[in-house]
């Protein structure tokens, strides 16, 4: 629109009614989330922009594609925006996505979040795992001091999927066998007594040495006190690789005990199991194999972590632990 149009149309807007006020910001709200998003986008890649193909530094501008700026690689002459080769690739309405971060913010289902941004279910659904992709990896580096570690057991679900290895059961359902089998997802957790968390889906069935040696053994610090509950897996793993340990025997009523250290319990992490599970109950199932994803998704809002849709989108990204 030409300058002097562009007058006109703005001394014209006091003369406005409330409705048509209304109806004037709502046509205006896509394009205004369209700008940040786009701004957030440069802003978050500008440091460090490289070729996603031979990782060349240097590049300059070439024109713009999708309400993105485009870059060509002065070394192999390829041309790349800033999101080539992210998990937001090609994802489209870009115009909304804050306002979708605000639902994941908000826990919301898939489809009451459809129902607030304004698209269709299958789209919430696939946003939701394209943002979380990174979300998930976002933990802290070392656990230090006493780390209290202990394994929750949800029902595998394989929802979604084409074909089953096994038998369908109603919605719901209940594992097949009684106790700890091959019909449970085993998730690991393990939570030092500053808040920092890390957890991993380690497989079906009972916990074993070999995923803690996979899972906890790069994470934990070697001087930590690894306090756990009796399961025999846990002292195994601490004679193999050196790591004190200290047990609270659960079944015997002894939850808590005074040692040298400080107080020896798994309080802590049994209470982000609980908090885990409540969160979860509200989406009615979720198939095994985005669990690591769900994880993350409660990781980053448990205590407050992230509370901006803005630090989401930077997680989304891969700029992580800031």
């Amino acid at each position: 629109m030409r300058a002097p149009k562009f007058a006109k149309l703005v001394a014209q807007l006091p003369l406005l009614n409330q409705p048509q006020r209304q109806q004037v910001l709502a046509a205006l709200h896509p394009a205004a989330g369209l700008d940040r998003v786009v701004a957030l986008i440069g802003e978050i890649r500008s440091k460090g922009r490289c070729c996603p193909n031979c990782g060349c530094e240097r590049c300059h501008r070439h024109g713009q594609a999708n309400d993105l700026q485009r870059f060509r690689c002065c070394a192999c002459g390829r041309t790349f925006n800033d999101l080539t080769g992210t998990s937001l690739a090609r994802l489209r309405h870009k115009g909304k996505w804050l306002d979708y971060l605000e639902t994941v913010l908000d826990s919301r289902t898939v489809r009451s979040s459809a129902k607030r941004v304004g698209v269709h279910p299958n789209t919430t659904f696939r946003w939701r795992h394209r943002f979380l992709d990174r979300v998930k990896d976002d933990r802290p580096d070392r656990l230090l001091g006493i780390v209290e570690a202990d394994e929750m057991f949800l029902l595998e679900s394989q929802k979604g999927a084409r074909k089953l290895d096994r038998r369908p059961r109603k919605r719901g359902g209940r594992a097949a066998l009684r106790g700890i089998s091959h019909h449970l997802d085993c998730i690991l957790v393990a939570r030092d007594r500053s808040g920092q968390t890390i957890d991993a889906v380690t497989g079906r069935g009972a916990l074993r040495v070999a995923q803690l040696v996979k899972h906890l053994l790069p994470r934990l610090d070697p001087q930590a006190l690894l306090v756990t509950d009796a399961n025999a897996a846990y002292p195994a793993f601490a004679r193999a690789h050196g790591i004190a340990h200290q047990a609270v025997n659960l079944s015997a009523g002894k939850r808590v005990r005074n040692g040298a250290e400080g107080a020896i319990h798994v309080q802590n992490v049994n209470a982000y199991h609980r908090r885990f599970k409540e969160w979860l109950a509200r989406f009615h199932g979720v198939a095994s194999r985005w669990l690591p994803n769900y994880l993350g998704w409660h990781w980053a809002l448990d205590g407050g972590r992230v509370t901006s849709v803005e630090q989401l989108l930077r997680i989304a990204f891969g700029v992580i632990n800031r």
